[in-house]
């Protein structure tokens, strides 16, 4: 393990002679696969100080929240602690019985959950479920705990405390959701806090505002955070130390700014280099209409070679929306917006959760009815068709989403998945022929995203996320659309998986001539892979323009706001 400096000591120093308050020494995790123990965790030592923020990074599979989880003894039945020894203060926890972990676990130890949806019990008020932290774990009456759960839920920045002691975890957003976790995580006045991923999924606002809460409940109680995150970003800004994981080891750890700015391992300096806010995707400018360059993008439609997508209307702009309203009832989730999208560009739609970009997409291909204004795709006015009008325009625009798994057939292996749009939309005739020609087409649109033709029998539960998604890009090519419509489609992967994504759409634009529409939260992929992008809220767009023009110069107060909310600083001012 690569150590700068002396983390220990830089602690230390701040805060007198106090010794640590968690120690992992050594530690080792080994799960039970079939008959065989396989080991997960190998030698992971560190220290964390009262006060401390530890960060521990890297992808899926490194060992992060295995690491969390030991030592909180929130192992699975499947998992055991094979090695080394967990110190908090002078207890040795890997030794405690589940007597003794019910004593310091949610009261000297708190856990923020990653994910609220599953945490919280969706059929008790919210309230009640940050009571049972206090019935276990104080000797408060009923009224005595009401009492402190408002004060909970007003030191986490809620008003009207009663109204939400009262609601249902489905009443509230997914930023609200965790700060009713967080006020459960922080309700006995635990000395360290186990944070796993705790803002994973949010806007950049709600993340600012989770973490700024964290933050302050922290420098107000001098309780110690572990954080486990792969966003270097939130971790480069919010921790004092960093912990590079890979394959169950510890291999870098140090002061963060060290870390950040002079990374020692060469596994440290891949995950920083795949930041988007220090990469270039390799990105070809759309043509300006009049220029030479214009015809030459409007010839190359489709993958070299591609018959089947020549005789397709030509049009330009592809994509063009006037004055699109739709309602909800007496809300107006989007409020009359215009834009377009040029052939070949890429056209970025941002905002919070709530702001309408969801619907606009959804009103783009097709799924929900405009209540008024036009859209137009490829020189149709799509407004009022009904879905069998709408169907021939389905194979020329494509949608990629954000969870593919949730998208996939769970019967399908990796060819059905794939082949499922040349079933709806290639020309019929004899089944050999047509399975055929179908099996050729599958494996070129798997050879265009990087994966073998021996990914074809495979199941998507035995692929990983980056691979599962570029099994959906595959799909959503192999019918050479023009337009491709991408909702999210790298927030679930890891920075250096979703850096092989971003550099892999660069290319098939390039390659295809291919429009994208991209709607995104991370604004640090936006800059990196946009050509013009599109400020939404409330409905309603704020602000449009050539990407480096409104992140540079943003006119409105919202962008500015959303800008100001982008974690990472630390890692701009080092590349």
């Amino acid at each position: 393990m690569t150590i700068l400096g002396d983390p220990t000591v830089a602690a230390t120093d701040d805060r007198g002679t106090e010794g640590p308050l968690l120690s992992v020494e050594g530690l080792a995790v080994s799960y039970r696969v079939g008959r065989q123990w396989q080991q997960v965790l190998h030698d992971v030592s560190f220290q964390v100080h009262p006060g401390q923020v530890l960060a521990l990074v890297g992808e899926s599979g490194s060992g992060k929240t295995t690491t969390g989880h030991a030592i909180l003894g929130l192992l699975p039945a499947n998992g055991r602690v094979t090695g080394g020894r967990i110190r908090f203060r002078r207890e040795v926890l890997t030794d405690l019985s589940p007597r003794g972990w019910r004593d310091v676990r949610g009261r000297a130890i708190g856990l923020v959950p990653q994910d609220p949806t599953v945490s919280l019990d969706p059929v008790r008020r919210v309230g009640h479920q940050v009571e049972d932290v206090l019935r276990l774990h104080s000797d408060l009456d009923a009224g005595g705990r009401r009492r402190r759960v408002h004060e909970l839920f007003d030191l986490v920045g809620f008003t009207d405390v009663e109204r939400r002691f009262r609601q249902y975890p489905h009443e509230l957003s997914g930023g609200m959701q965790q700060r009713v976790l967080i006020a459960a995580a922080v309700a006995s006045g635990p000395d360290l806090i186990i944070a796993d991923e705790p803002t994973s999924g949010l806007d950049a606002t709600v993340q600012k505002q989770v973490l700024d809460l964290i933050a302050e409940l922290q420098g107000c109680t001098g309780t110690a955070v572990v954080l486990v995150t792969h966003d270097l970003g939130v971790a480069t800004d919010r921790s004092d130390l960093i912990g590079v994981m890979q394959e169950g080891r510890l291999v870098e750890l140090g002061p963060t700014d060290q870390v950040a700015t002079d990374p020692q391992h060469p596994y440290t300096r891949r995950l920083l280099n795949s930041v988007p806010s220090r990469t270039t995707v390799p990105r070809r400018r759309a043509a300006e209409p009049g220029r030479p360059e214009h015809v030459e993008v409007a010839e190359r439609v489709g993958p070299a070679g591609g018959g089947e997508a020549a005789g397709r209307p030509v049009v330009d702009p592809v994509v063009s929306v006037s004055d699109l309203r739709k309602e909800y009832g007496d809300v107006a989730a989007v409020d009359g917006i215009s834009f377009e999208v040029r052939r070949g560009e890429t056209f970025s739609v941002v905002g919070e959760s709530g702001s309408g970009k969801s619907t606009t997409v959804r009103v783009l291909t097709g799924l929900t009815h405009a209540t008024s204004g036009t859209v137009s795709l490829l020189g149709t006015d799509v407004t009022r068709l009904g879905r069998r009008a709408f169907r021939p325009l389905r194979r020329d625009v494509q949608t990629v989403h954000q969870n593919p798994y949730s998208s996939f057939d769970p019967r399908f292996d990796v060819f059905d998945v794939v082949e499922e749009p040349l079933r709806s939309f290639g020309p019929e005739g004899p089944f050999r022929r047509r399975r055929r020609r179908h099996e050729e087409q599958v494996v070129a649109a798997l050879e265009a995203v990087t994966l073998p033709a021996g990914f074809l029998r495979r199941h998507p539960r035995e692929l990983s996320g980056g691979q599962r998604q570029r099994v959906a890009l595959a799909r959503a090519l192999v019918v050479e659309p023009q337009v491709v419509v991408l909702d999210e489609p790298i927030s679930a992967l890891d920075v250096s998986v979703a850096a092989q994504i971003l550099a892999l759409l660069a290319e098939l634009q390039r390659d295809r001539g291919l429009t994208y529409v991209f709607v995104s939260h991370d604004l640090a992929v936006v800059r990196a892979i946009s050509d013009r992008v599109a400020v939404m809220q409330q409905g309603r767009i704020v602000e449009q323009g050539p990407v480096e023009d409104v992140f540079a110069r943003p006119a409105h107060e919202y962008t500015v706001r959303l800008l100001a909310a982008v974690a990472g600083r630390k890692l701009l001012g080092a590349s």
